[in-house]
């Protein structure tokens, strides 16, 4: 049974600590072959840092990390991005990229130190299978949006109808305690989609369709709706 008396604090923010033999050399690891950035260092000689990755900070202490390696687990944006940064330096990978039964895509790579980081993303639930009829939809749609929505879909690996199907049933979702909607897109896939509308010379804003009036619209039709 829960302790009744316990006072309902959330937990903001966990910081592993990793034992290693030499804190200077492990800084130089996590930087150079890791990706990681340095948070702080602390002590004269040097014994104990923190080290960023994302919005997440570890601590690496000067001890002896002992028989049995200390294991922390990161969830990233994309998994396999990563895999293929840490290969490229020569990180020592124990374990590649494979889907998991618990709806991650992950690897495991040991530190100089034996220590194990596993990295992982959300893979999308396939199971159980959904039998649905796909219908054909007539829409039009801005020329520039239309060739971005193109470029997403190649880079997500689907489909145009795929991805649309995606992006609709996550704007139907509202996100619990907030004013938004859920989001099909990682933080990864945001930085890509900046990028093409850059390529595609997309200079509006989410709130731009209201204000859409076609070139020659087909007579009768509304140029605001598709």
């Amino acid at each position: 049974m829960p302790d009744a008396s316990a006072p309902p604090i959330d937990c903001t923010r966990l910081n592993p600590t990793l034992r290693v033999r030499d804190v200077a050399r492990a800084i130089d690891f996590y930087t150079s072959r890791l990706g990681f950035r340095i948070g702080f260092e602390w002590g004269e000689p040097l014994r104990f840092a923190g080290m960023n990755f994302g919005e997440v900070q570890i601590f690496l202490q000067q001890g002896d990390p002992g028989s049995v390696p200390a294991q922390v687990y990161f969830v990233v944006d994309d998994a396999n991005a990563l895999h293929a940064y840490h290969a490229a330096r020569g990180v020592n990978v124990l374990r590649t990229p494979a889907d998991q039964p618990y709806e991650l895509r992950d690897y495991t790579v040991a530190d100089l130190d034996g220590n194990e980081l596993t990295f992982g993303h959300y893979t999308p639930s396939r199971e159980p299978a959904l039998e649905i009829e796909r219908v054909d939809v007539t829409v039009r749609l801005e020329r520039r949006l239309a060739a971005l929505l193109e470029d997403l879909a190649r880079h997500k690996g689907m489909t145009v109808g795929n991805c649309l199907e995606e992006t609709l049933l996550h704007s139907f979702e509202p996100l619990d305690g907030s004013d938004g909607v859920a989001s099909p897109h990682t933080k990864s896939d945001l930085r890509y989609i900046a990028t093409l509308k850059a390529k595609h010379g997309i200079d509006y804003d989410c709130h731009a369709s209201y204000r859409f009036v076609e070139r020659d619209a087909p007579e009768g039709s509304d140029s605001a709706e598709l």
